[in-house]
């Protein structure tokens, strides 16, 4: 029987789909990360694979391109959740600022590491490298913060979502550099930026007039097909396309804010929060199922024996530490001392093993071991499970201790508010034998009618 007929991977498929489905239930009770359950079943099947499957079979094409399409569903799905409001712009901003600081001073970190500790890096190229390895994993963050306080929630998906975005606009940029044909200095990539917003307004409200005109049950898919494609030639073109998915989100998520006034006449409100409604819950099961096979394929393509070198793991630690300290100083002064679990909320992921494989022939380095790609992501997953474990207990602690505090105080009230007819009034000259043959309870000790 050939293991590998489309019968059998349908059953795989469809049994993998199941298992990731499980995990997710899991990561809500344990708060342990269901992406580092699927990476770990990948790594499962590869041994499983390899009893079964002579020679090796090449996962690289299909994550490029399960990561890309991941990529945009988790940015769309993180907008479609995003509101715009006046009380809501501190806290979009602060989570910016964080973003970008986190992410410019941790590559900066990174690559001065890499640049220093592995021969033949060039500065240039270690940049490449340090960059994906600074970017936040919204793929992971997103699913697992669900049980955070709804503030912590919001700061999480702005920053992740920022972090993922501008991480890959500064890749890219990177990249450009690196080829002086095709360099454009700092006020080309500011102009290319300012054309890529332009383009996604344009493209967001067009999309929006042109859809809710549309009768057809079946525009959802032709809607993302579109967006696909807007991000495939905003890429030819090199332009920072993830914009444009984000764009379209708030504005589909926000119409009352970008259809203002007058101009809301071209808006069928109930066709477009329709098209809302259901855009958001294809959105999230495409996601959800491209992330699942994305991690699992990741696990899969993972050489276990790369981990254990000492160079690997010093370089490795060094990454980390410098991750996490930074983290420490910009969530102190932007946020303050409330920085738990946040500050070890910090996972590599999707965006980190997709641009390393972007990185371009000339700017690889032969010595650079991809061991150090996966240690990071593994070591900062494991700890963001840590933590979100930690926090689920102060939190069930805390709260055992307020149901406590609030039943001693009823019952302290309950003794401060019982009537007087329910205490009984004793005369001190009597004895107990004498107020057992007096009158009834509620006229003992009080003055009689009469007297």
């Amino acid at each position: 029987m050939e293991i590998l007929s489309s019968y059998n991977v349908i059953i795989a498929a469809s049994i993998i789909i199941i298992l990731s489905f499980w995990f997710t239930g899991i990561s809500k009770k344990t708060n342990i990360p269901s992406v580092l359950m699927l990476i770990v079943l990948g790594i499962i099947l590869k041994y499983v694979m390899d009893y079964f499957v002579e020679g090796e079979i090449n996962f690289k094409p299909s994550l490029e391109l399960l990561g890309t399409i991941g990529l945009i569903m988790i940015v769309l799905e993180a907008a479609l959740e995003l509101e715009l409001k006046k009380e809501k712009l501190v806290p979009i901003l602060k989570s910016m600022a964080i973003a970008l600081l986190g992410l410019v001073a941790s590559a900066w970190i990174a690559a001065l590491i890499l640049y220093n500790t592995i021969e033949g890096m060039s500065m240039a190229s270690a940049w490449l490298y340090a960059i994906p390895l600074s970017i936040l994993s919204s793929a992971i963050i997103i699913p697992s913060v669900s049980g955070l306080p709804e503030h912590k929630k919001e700061f999480h998906i702005y920053e992740s979502t920022f972090s993922d975005i501008m991480g890959i606009m500064m890749f890219y940029f990177m990249i450009g550099a690196l080829d002086p044909a095709h360099a454009t200095g700092a006020a080309g990539f500011a102009g290319s930026t300012v054309l890529t917003l332009v383009i996604a307004l344009v493209a967001s409200y067009a999309i929006i007039l042109i859809f809710q005109k549309i009768k057809s049950q079946a525009k959802l898919f032709l809607l993302i097909a579109v967006l696909l494609l807007l991000y495939a030639i905003g890429k030819k073109f090199h332009l920072s396309s993830l914009i444009i998915i984000l764009v379209f989100g708030l504005v589909i998520a926000n119409v009352s804010l970008f259809f203002p006034g007058k101009t809301a006449v071209f808006l069928d409100r109930d066709k477009v929060d329709q098209i809302y409604h259901e855009l958001h819950i294809i959105t999230l099961e495409t996601a959800f199922v491209v992330r699942t096979f994305f991690f699992v394929i990741f696990g899969l393509t993972i050489v276990l024996s790369s981990l254990v070198s000492l160079s690997v793991v010093g370089i490795s630690l060094l990454i980390i530490a410098s991750i996490y300290a930074i983290r420490f100083l910009i969530l102190r002064v932007f946020v303050g001392k409330d920085i738990f679990p946040q500050l070890f909320i910090a996972p590599r992921g999707l965006i980190t093993i997709l641009l390393f494989y972007a990185i371009p022939e000339k700017g690889r380095v032969e010595n650079f071991e991809s061991g150090i790609l996966l240690f990071v992501i593994i070591a900062t997953s494991l700890l963001m499970t840590w933590a979100m474990i930690k926090d689920k207990k102060i939190m069930g602690t805390m709260l055992e201790e307020l149901d406590q505090e609030i039943l001693e105080r009823n019952e302290a009230e309950d003794v401060l508010h019982e009537k007087p007819e329910d205490l009984t009034p004793t005369n001190p000259n009597s004895t107990t034998s004498e107020q057992d043959d007096q009158e009834p309870a509620s006229n003992l000790g009080y003055p009689q009618a009469g007297d």
